[in-house]
């Protein structure tokens, strides 16, 4: 009896495995070109069996500490008049921060950014920046200062892709770091710019909205995305050999290296992209839209918004999470995850230190750039000394028995 059982186990697991090979190599008669066919049965696996790329999982490796290291700078510089923080305070933020193995441990680990000392008047251990990550930050906050213009650009871009040109002013202080706001935004920002600005009540107590003004809104006020601009530079080029008809509609695309582009995915691309869709500064037209077509332009407006949503960033990256408060704003009633994971040659999405990030693909160049800004190149050399760690600097005696001693006041 069990001898026939497994004969029957191993008989249906041969035709499970044939069926799913079939649906595999079948699936573009199956199902239209249009669809994405999962074969996944939960999100997490679909996430998991994503093609992953080397380079930006290396960054993550490094840029994930820097988040930390920006975390506690951030408390350092909350008050310039003395810009210290005990380590007492520290330790009980370790869990909130993610350093894992305590405060003390973690400032060790970069002395190019973190100066530890004991106070006598105040009988403890105290944190301060060192010269070098103070002139950074310094550096940091004057580009940040001399891109208002920009940064109102921004804010006005933004606003103009929501449907109703509004955005809860919660959702703008989750990503006031990736747009290079400035700490003070409401104030040198917002209240400097009534004519753009206006922030309204929310629908819950103590909220507020961000709306563009409504002569602002009345006006043609046009602005080109970045992917259109990209069409006009590759029709532009010298012996162009792509009619403007081909990509009027067309992302540009570049995938992990070593992952496998079957005919099939090479189709359902192709006829991706020449499918016509709103733009992201355009006015959706009422009506129904039931119709696969349908659909498929609403999805591929949904790639033109975050894909221009992360042109205005300053780093050309963002938390999944982040992004997600500007969803219904934006009128995108899809999964942004599994929008990202869907369309993996214009964006990637990666999982290291615990949180969904994604890049814009073509924004980036082994690791860096393409197009850099002060803003960027600021934090870019804080990343620098992230990554120098202990190198090139031998702590004192002194030093080091600073550290023990906050050690100590950790664990006590």
């Amino acid at each position: 009896m069990n001898m026939t059982r497994m004969k029957l186990g191993m008989i249906s697991m041969g035709m499970g495995s044939r069926i799913v090979g079939f649906m595999r190599n079948h699936s573009y008669q199956l199902f239209p070109p249009s669809i994405t066919v999962r074969l996944k049965t939960t999100s997490s696996h679909y996430v998991s069996s994503r093609a992953r790329d080397p380079t930006f999982e290396k960054f993550m490796d490094n840029y994930k500490n820097l988040l930390k290291v920006v975390s506690i700078q951030d408390l350092i510089l909350a008050n310039p008049q003395n810009p210290v923080v005990s380590l007492e305070f520290l330790c009980k933020l370790s869990q909130k921060l993610h350093l894992n193995r305590g405060s003390a441990s973690f400032l060790r680990k970069y002395p190019h950014i973190f100066r530890i000392f004991y106070d006598p008047t105040k009988s403890q251990p105290l944190c301060a920046l060192t010269n070098a990550a103070l002139r950074i930050a310094h550096q940091e906050s004057q580009a940040i200062a001399v891109s208002l213009p920009l940064v109102v650009n921004r804010l006005l871009r933004l606003l103009s892709m929501s449907t109703s040109k509004t955005v809860p002013l919660r959702a703008i202080f989750k990503v006031w770091r990736e747009l290079g706001l400035p700490d003070d935004f409401e104030d040198s920002v917002l209240s400097q710019n009534p004519h753009l600005f206006k922030l309204l009540d929310g629908s819950e107590p103590g909220t507020h909205t961000l709306r563009m003004v409504d002569d602002v809104r009345n006006q043609t006020y046009s602005f080109t995305s970045a992917v259109e601009n990209w069409r006009v530079e590759e029709c532009c080029k010298e012996n162009c050999g792509v009619e403007r008809t081909e990509i009027q509609f067309s992302f540009r695309h570049g995938y992990p290296p070593g992952m496998r582009l079957s005919k099939n995915f090479k189709a359902k691309v192709k006829l991706w992209q020449s499918l016509p869709y709103v733009g992201p500064y355009e006015a959706m037209l009422p009506g129904t839209m039931r119709s696969k077509a349908a659909a498929m332009a609403l999805e591929k407006r949904a790639v033109a918004i975050v894909h221009e949503f992360l042109s205005l960033t300053v780093e050309k990256m963002v938390e999944v999470e982040k992004i997600s408060h500007f969803r219904k704003w934006f009128g995108i009633d899809l999964n942004i995850r599994d929008l990202f994971l869907d369309h993996p040659g214009i964006f990637y999405l990666s999982t290291k230190g615990k949180r969904h990030t994604v890049f814009l693909r073509e924004a980036y160049d082994r690791g860096c750039l393409i197009h850099p800004n002060p803003v960027y190149h600021a934090r870019r050399k804080l990343l620098d000394l992230v990554l120098l760690g202990r190198r090139g600097l031998v702590l004192e005696e002194s030093s080091l028995r600073d550290v023990e001693e906050t050690e100590l006041l950790g664990e006590s």
